[in-house]
């Protein structure tokens, strides 16, 4: 059995912690508010700090929405750093800046522990299937040792590299959703207004090299009006950011990123930032005047 930190105890953060607690670890919470009551009925033991919940473990996860929340979490006055002694594991979940991660290791490491980073595809529906998908940056002997614990919460875990690449990678992919859904708007739009059924355009689509995952959930999603999130736009939004603000300090340009970015802030401006990220497609039917499955 081993005593684990969680830090951060959101929609995807408890049901995490909650598994761990199943893998039969003591785990120490902290999170804004209160842990949830469903933790608590299964043992978890609240603490009053991040520095406390360093004190009590040997591995330390946090899972919080941002940069500046990882930050906090690691470095305020009572946060994890301040109950940090020397051999323990600091492994930050959350999916934030790939340049700032590097800094926040070198920071750790200094205190004589370890940083991995490892944030997670999936969504509250992964997080509770324990099915997410788990991207790794950090030394190989850290990675080992929290690699069970990982599986307790995910399937597809993978140590890309060193700090950070476990971030850009986590980056890289919501470069690849956010586009590929815009694909898939503008082809079953422009299918639609020429009177083909949109429908049926998906389904035939599905057999070719044009499939994927997102034609199959989110085509079908725009097919269908179910924009209930999902993963809302505004985390896409901060996902993007990241892509962007990277970018910008690593000199490479990501110009259909930036348009992706754009049709995400239209969506937002008519009151869509709780919208599933499908819905941009609602931006590109805005510019058409047209709407998928109009008059079906």
């Amino acid at each position: 059995m081993a005593k684990i930190g969680f830090i951060g105890l959101g929609i995807m953060g408890a049901p995490m912690a909650g598994h761990l607690i199943g893998g039969g670890h003591a785990v120490f919470t902290y999170t804004h508010g209160e842990t949830p009551q469903f933790l608590l009925d299964q043992g978890a033991q609240p603490c009053a700090s991040g520095a406390e919940v360093a004190r009590n473990a040997e591995v330390i996860i946090t899972m919080v929405p941002d940069t500046p929340h990882v930050e906090d979490a690691l470095f305020n006055p009572t946060g994890v750093a301040a109950g940090l002694a020397p051999g323990k594991i600091v492994v930050d979940m959350s999916s934030i800046s790939p340049v700032a991660t590097k800094d926040f290791a070198k920071r750790i490491n200094a205190l004589g522990c370890d940083y991995l980073d490892a944030p997670v595809s999936g969504g509250e529906v992964g997080a509770k299937a324990a099915s997410l998908t788990i991207m790794v940056g950090g030394p190989e002997a850290a990675f080992a040792k929290v690699k069970p614990l990982f599986e307790l919460m995910g399937k597809n875990i993978t140590l890309v590299g060193g700090n950070g690449d476990g971030q850009i990678t986590k980056v890289a992919n919501q470069i690849i959703v956010a586009l590929t859904i815009e694909a898939v708007g503008e082809a079953l739009l422009l299918a639609a207004k020429a009177g083909a059924d949109p429908a049926k355009v998906r389904q035939a689509l599905m057999g070719g090299f044009a499939n994927s995952r997102i034609l199959e959930v989110h085509g079908e999603r725009m097919v269908k009006r179910t924009f209930d999130p999902g993963f809302r736009i505004e985390l896409h939004q901060k996902d993007l950011n990241l892509a962007l603000t990277t970018g910008r300090q690593l000199g490479v340009s990501l110009p259909n990123t930036a348009t992706a970015q754009e049709l995400f802030n239209a969506c937002a401006a008519h009151g869509g930032s709780g919208w599933d990220h499908s819905a941009m497609v609602r931006a590109l039917e805005k510019m058409a005047n047209f709407e998928i499955g109009s008059g079906r």
